[in-house]
């Protein structure tokens, strides 16, 4: 049953995930809000249970920094997540119809949501406003809403079930009841999350290596309760952690780093990008450096760049391919060779030249800063 993704499957592959595992849909996260407060939930302490909007790693102020985020990555879908989707439900709306209208009806949309929250009303929300396949987290401790699932199946899309795979949930329960009622059940391997919210750990669970998230036992409860699966007539999927890892977010940074390189970026297997870059002295990496973007007035040190730029490009005659005044973190781009080649002339200018390895990313996270 294993795959070229390093996941399990019987039958098909989910369409959502056909994409997914080729890293061509755009992560949506529509908001942190949510009704339930899982214990093993994995958002972050940035997102959980606040009102914020990111398209993978860029904040959403408005739909357009949506599309952007989807044409740099060249997105063939979106998987809509939270928190709770229809918690914000206009919004998800208005994301899935904009994305549509934009791309075209075969661009791929999936959404998880709750049951919490779904009714025929808004279900027939999110299929009037293009929604591809929606996805449901059940209650594992409680079967007090499944018989919702039913409301689901008036629509004319693909449906769902997925859940995270708890030790001490009964699997084959929810097996016996959603194997007629669901096109599909996808099992996580469960992961320790990096927040303060989840109490895992707490709980006395491990995990499998010094390497990993993944909790210990995880993955051999999926692989029992997919034989279990087999004795059923529909799909079901373990999707591994390190299926997350080394394939979907590896093929996804891969894929943004061909949108968004510039022609002066090396860029190695792996998708990151290497670059010469200018900061000025009080706004270079070091301590704290992330904290001190989110605070400053970037505006103010942008403009403090612009002549220096000018003469910059005057005086190695750059064409405009072969520089980038970034207004996201206040520096100047170049090549690599022009910045170790000249930097003792960027430096009395008065300007921090540095070689860098980051990620293609919105948020252009640091791998590597060598302060030249």
């Amino acid at each position: 049953m294993e795959n070229k993704y390093h996941s399990y499957n019987i039958k098909d592959l989910p369409e959502g995930c056909k994409y997914c595992v080729k890293g061509e849909k755009v992560v949506v996260f529509i908001t942190g809000v949510c009704p339930r407060s899982c214990d093993f939930c994995p958002v972050s302490d940035e997102k959980y249970q606040k009102d914020v909007t990111f398209a993978n790693e860029r904040s959403v102020k408005e739909i357009e920094d949506l599309i952007k985020e989807a044409k740099a990555m060249k997105a063939r879908g979106a998987g809509i997540t939270g928190g709770d989707p229809l918690s914000r439900l206009d919004r998800t709306c208005e994301f899935i119809q904009k994305l549509k209208e934009e791309f075209g009806q075969k661009f791929h949309i999936h959404l998880y949501t709750s049951l919490n929250l779904a009714n025929e009303k808004t279900l027939k929300r999110l299929h009037e406003a293009g929604l591809d396949e929606i996805r449901f987290h059940l209650d594992l401790e409680s079967e007090k809403l499944w018989d919702k699932l039913s409301l689901a199946r008036k629509f004319d899309w693909d449906v769902g079930v997925e859940i995270p795979l708890l030790p001490e949930a009964d699997i084959k329960r929810l097996i016996d009841y959603v194997h007629d009622k669901v096109d599909f059940l996808n099992l996580n391997e469960l992961e320790v999350a990096d927040n303060s919210h989840s109490d895992l750990i707490e709980k006395g669970m491990k995990v499998k290596d010094s390497t990993s998230y993944a909790v210990e036992g995880s993955l051999n409860k999926g692989l029992e309760a997919l034989e279990y699966a087999k004795r059923y007539d529909f799909a079901a999927h373990l999707c591994t952690a390190k299926l997350k890892d080394a394939v979907q977010l590896a093929n996804r940074i891969k894929r943004e780093s061909e949108g968004v390189k510039k022609a002066f970026d090396l860029v190695d297997e792996e998708g990151m990008l290497t670059r010469g870059a200018l900061y000025l002295e009080d706004l270079k990496p070091g301590f704290e450096y992330r904290k001190l973007l989110s605070e400053v007035d970037k505006n103010k040190y942008v403009e403090s760049l612009k002549p220096f730029l000018e003469r910059i490009k005057k005086k190695f005659k750059l064409d405009d391919e072969e520089y980038f005044l970034d207004t996201e973190k206040p520096r100047i781009l170049l090549s690599k060779k022009l910045v170790k080649k000249k930097k003792e002339y960027f430096k009395n200018l008065g300007l921090c030249p540095a070689v860098v390895v980051e990620y293609p990313t919105a948020d252009q996270l640091e791998m590597e800063v060598d302060l030249l």
